[in-house]
């Protein structure tokens, strides 16, 4: 297993990398792709992401492969972990709401913060009030699971 301090460096240029790519379904710019970045950059060896346009083929592309969401694609790969003891760099599910069809992957980016919805674990990710800007930090309110890398 990798060091905490390679971890964070890894993820912190992970991070960066996407920081600069606004969300796009054609692009490389979601959720999974963010995802799956961070899995090759911690060692991990996840499968292609087949290509998608919108978010009817992400969702077409996700039940090829035979699993119902997202937190069952990940429960393929990685081991589930408590949200509590997510380390930089592990991977977490939000609920984006009922406007959207998918929930978000997030990477946990070891920092902690605090603001008008709460303190805890920041994690970095696309977010529906900021897609033009690539991800952003967010404080997490609840999470439906995370993902040790």
């Amino acid at each position: 297993m990798m060091n905490l301090h390679t971890r964070a460096e890894k993820t912190s240029e992970v991070i960066a990398r996407f920081r600069a790519r606004s969300f796009s379904w054609g692009r490389g710019g979601t959720c999974i792709h963010l995802a799956r970045a961070q899995m090759r950059a911690l060692g991990h060896r996840p499968p292609t992401i087949p290509r998608f346009y919108s978010a009817i083929g992400a969702a077409k592309a996700l039940r090829a492969t035979g699993h119902p969401d997202l937190a069952s694609l990940l429960d393929s790969m990685l081991p589930r972990i408590a949200p509590a003891s997510m380390w930089i760099g592990d991977l977490a599910l939000m609920d984006s709401g009922d406007e959207d069809p998918f929930d978000a992957i997030v990477i946990a980016t070891g920092q902690t913060g605090s603001g008008p919805i709460g303190g805890g674990q920041l994690v970095a990710g696309y977010h529906a009030d900021h897609l033009g800007t690539g991800i952003v930090n967010i404080i997490p309110q609840a999470f439906k699971g995370a993902w040790r890398l």
